[in-house]
C-alpha cells in the first residue's frame, strides 16, 4: 500500500497530525470526514476534503462521510463572529439531501464504496442528563476554554460576541461522534479542516478515556475567502458555491482563473490529482512565461469540468473569450447567437428591465446606477469622464439616451466598466 501521508504532504494536504497516524494508515483504515448541513450547497472549502477522500480511496482505505443532522442544529462555533442563526428542521432536511446529492456527483465512481451516515440517527436516542453524565464527566471546563474555537469567543468581546451554551458543547458532540463511529465501525481516524483541531482532539481523548484504545487525526489547512473568513462561515458575498444557482459556472471558472502567481504552485498541487512528475513539470513550464497563466488555466479547467461538467465549462471559456479577447469588438459581439447571449446572461451579474422602460426612454447614466455597478450617478458620471464605461464592447463618452441600435438582438445590452467588471440588461 502506498504512503498516503507522504502523498498528502507533498501536496501540502496536511497541516496537524496525532503521532502514529502513518504507522497505521499503513495498513486499512476507515476513516471519516464530516460536513456541515447549514447550506444547501457545499462550497470551495469543501473541495478539499472530497480530494483528501479520494485520495484515500485510491490508496484503499475506508471511508465514511458523515453528514451532520445534529451538529446542524447547533453549529461549530469555530471561525465565526457570532451565533449562529437556528435552521427549521425541515431546512436542514432538505440540506442534507441537497448536499448528499452534490458529494455523490463529485465523489462519482468512489460513492458506492462510500457510506453516507447522519449523526442525528444517533444523537436523537440521548437523553441530555445521560449525555452530560456519560460524556461530560470526562471533560473539565478548563480542557473545554482551552479549544481555540471557545477562547477566540470568550477572549476578543469586541469582535466575537461571546458564545452560548449551546455552542460551547458543540465540540463534545462531535468527540462523542468520533467515540460512536469508532465504537460501531472501528473508525481510527478523522480528518477535517485546521479549525476541527480541538473537536477531533476531544474525540481521540474520549476514544481513550472511554475504551483505551489510540485514535488519530489529521487536518488540512483552510481555503479562506478575501477577508480572512473560512468560506461557507458568512451568508455574505465572497463565498464561492459548488451550485450553479448560487456562482455561476462562470463567476467559478474566473475564481481559479484570477489566483495570484503567488498561491497557484499550492493550489494545482491541492486541487488536482496530477501526479507530481506532472506537476513539476507544468511549474517549470509557468515560471518561464507567468503572463500565460499557464497553471491557473489548467487548473481553472480541470476543477470546473469536475463540478460543472464538460459542457459548462466550454461555454464559460467562450464566455471568457468574448469578454476578455481583443477580437471580439463591437460588430463581432453584435453577431452573437443568441444561445451565447443566454449563457451570458445566466453566468454573469444581471438584469431584467421591462420593454415599456426602455420605450419610455433611459439615460445611460440612469441605467449604470439601475445596474448596482456604481452606487451612485456621480460616481459612474465620473467613470463615464475617465473613458472607463463601453456598450457592447464599444467606449462610450457621455451620458446618451440609449436607443434601438444600442440593443443587441432585441433585446441585450452589455454594459463594461473598466477591464473587468461586466453587467448584462435583458429587455423584454
Amino acid at each position: 500500500m502506498k504512503n498516503i501521508i507522504d502523498e498528502l504532504s507533498w501536496r501540502g494536504l496536511i497541516q496537524n497530525s496525532v503521532p502514529g497516524v502513518e504507522k497505521q494508515l499503513k495498513k486499512t483504515t476507515t476513516i471519516y470526514i464530516g460536513f456541515d448541513p447549514t447550506s444547501d450547497s457545499l462550497h470551495i472549502g469543501s473541495l478539499l476534503p472530497i480530494i483528501i477522500l479520494i485520495h484515500f480511496q485510491k490508496m484503499g482505505h475506508k471511508s465514511l462521510i458523515l453528514i451532520g443532522g445534529a451538529t446542524g442544529f447547533i453549529g461549530d462555533p469555530s471561525g465565526k463572529y457570532d451565533q449562529r442563526i437556528f435552521l427549521k428542521k425541515k431546512t436542514l432536511q432538505e440540506n442534507i439531501e441537497s448536499i448528499k446529492k452534490q458529494l455523490s456527483k463529485l465523489l462519482d465512481s468512489y460513492s458506492k464504496k462510500i457510506e453516507f451516515i447522519n449523526n442525528f440517527d444517533w444523537i436523537k436516542n440521548i437523553s441530555f442528563l445521560e449525555f452530560i453524565r456519560n460524556i461530560g464527566k470526562h471533560f473539565t471546563i478548563n480542557y473545554m476554554i482551552s479549544k481555540d474555537s471557545v477562547k477566540k469567543r470568550i477572549q476578543d468581546n469586541k469582535k466575537y460576541k461571546g458564545i452560548s451554551f449551546m455552542e460551547f458543547t458543540y465540540t463534545l458532540i462531535q468527540g462523542y461522534d468520533f467515540f460512536y463511529l469508532n465504537k460501531k465501525k472501528n473508525c481510527l481516524l478523522q480528518v477535517g479542516g485546521s479549525d476541527q483541531w480541538g473537536n477531533i482532539t476531544t474525540g481521540i481523548e474520549l476514544i481513550k478515556k472511554k475504551t483505551g484504545k489510540k485514535a488519530y487525526g489529521i487536518t488540512f489547512p483552510l481555503v479562506t475567502r478575501t477577508d480572512g473568513l473560512k468560506f461557507g462561515k458568512s451568508k455574505k458575498e465572497g463565498n464561492i458555491w459548488l451550485d450553479d444557482n448560487r456562482t455561476s459556472p462562470y463567476k467559478f471558472y474566473q475564481f481559479w482563473i484570477n489566483i495570484s502567481d503567488i498561491e497557484i504552485e499550492n493550489f494545482i498541487k491541492k486541487y488536482t490529482f496530477f501526479s507530481k512528475k506532472k506537476i513539476e513539470k507544468l511549474i517549470l513550464k509557468h515560471r518561464k512565461n507567468p503572463e500565460k497563466r499557464l497553471l491557473q488555466k489548467k487548473l481553472a479547467s480541470e476543477i470546473t469540468k469536475w463540478v460543472h461538467g464538460k459542457k459548462s465549462y466550454e461555454k464559460v471559456v467562450k464566455i471568457s473569450h468574448i469578454l476578455f479577447g481583443k477580437k471580439y469588438t463591437n460588430n463581432l459581439f453584435s453577431s452573437l447567437d443568441e444561445d451565447i447571449l443566454n449563457s451570458l446572461y445566466d453566468n454573469i451579474p444581471h438584469m431584467h428591465l421591462p420593454d415599456k422602460d426602455f420605450r419610455k426612454g433611459i439615460f445611460l447614466l440612469d441605467l449604470l446606477k439601475k445596474s448596482n455597478l456604481f452606487k451612485s450617478k456621480s460616481e459612474a458620471n465620473r467613470a463615464l469622464n475617465l473613458n472607463s464605461i463601453y456598450i457592447n464592447k464599444k467606449i462610450i463618452k457621455k451620458n446618451i439616451l440609449l436607443k434601438k441600435e444600442n440593443v443587441i438582438k432585441k433585446k441585450y445590452i452589455l454594459l463594461q466598466f473598466g477591464k473587468k467588471m461586466f453587467f448584462i440588461i435583458k429587455i423584454e
